[in-house]
């Protein structure tokens, strides 16, 4: 069983994201020693990209501050060699094609396996074309995480049953970012996929606050939030990490 598999076996997972280097790589660290420590399962390491296609204007935001702050893909590595040292629950990169492209897909995945990344999300890559990176990845045993959206319909069977470490299930339509209210049928999507595979589902885009949390974990293996850790960072700078590690609790609190 892979390390991401394991993080569901004791109840429902809670993964959030942040952006690396927002607003700088120890504010990073700090914030992911926080989550580690007040309950998170996994962490989403966001690697920053000029045009995040997925993002809504707070995940940009933070993209923005972190490539002005002079963020690299080889910082992001040498933070997560250092904080392996200490942290011991999977994390996971999610980050655009592109970025691995221009590193070197096979060097990157390597760097991958050596720093000890356990998967990766690449939003921009639909499950026909993602043959261009699961070999490379089978390859150095990270784990290559599948979306299935609304919009998947009569694809969902198909891309259930070729899917790793667990599916990320997105709750709505758009980019990422805070809502009110999620509306989608999300349970009869992750009731289909539960007749395709075993494979741990989660759900993510527009989830906030514990109450829906509570909610899209009654239904599903776990939740996902960024934009709401990423407020944090917005609001508090260097001085988030404490607050960030009082809200993952809340939400860690109530997936029970």
């Amino acid at each position: 069983m892979s390390r991401i598999a394991e993080a569901f076996k004791d109840g429902k997972a809670f993964i959030p994201f942040i952006t690396c280097g927002d607003p700088d790589i120890e504010t990073t660290k700090a914030a992911v020693r926080a989550m580690a420590e007040n309950g998170a399962d996994m962490i989403e390491l966001g690697i920053p990209f000029s045009d995040p296609t997925a993002e809504g204007p707070v995940i940009q935001g933070a993209n923005v501050r972190a490539l002005s702050g002079g963020i690299t893909t080889d910082r992001v590595f040498d933070m997560v060699r250092e904080l392996r040292k200490d942290v011991r629950i999977p994390l996971l990169f999610m980050t655009y094609a592109n970025v691995v492209y221009s590193y070197g897909t096979e060097k990157f995945l390597s760097n991958c396996r050596d720093s000890g990344i356990d998967g990766l999300i690449l939003p921009d890559v639909p499950f026909e074309e993602k043959e261009d990176f699961a070999p490379i990845c089978d390859k150095y045993g990270v784990e290559l995480i599948s979306f299935i959206a609304p919009t998947s319909e009569n694809r969902i069977a198909m891309i259930a049953r070729e899917a790793k470490g667990f599916i990320y299930v997105v709750s709505s339509l758009g980019v990422t970012g805070v809502r009110s209210e999620i509306k989608t049928d999300l349970a009869s999507i992750v009731e289909l996929i539960k007749q395709n595979t075993d494979v741990p589902c989660a759900i993510g885009f527009g989830i906030s606050t514990p109450e829906q949390a509570a909610k899209m974990g009654s239904i599903s293996d776990g939740v996902i939030i960024g934009s709401a850790i990423i407020r944090y960072l917005e609001k508090y700078g260097k001085d988030a990490p404490g607050h960030i590690g009082e809200y993952v609790k809340s939400i860690k609190d109530a997936l029970g």
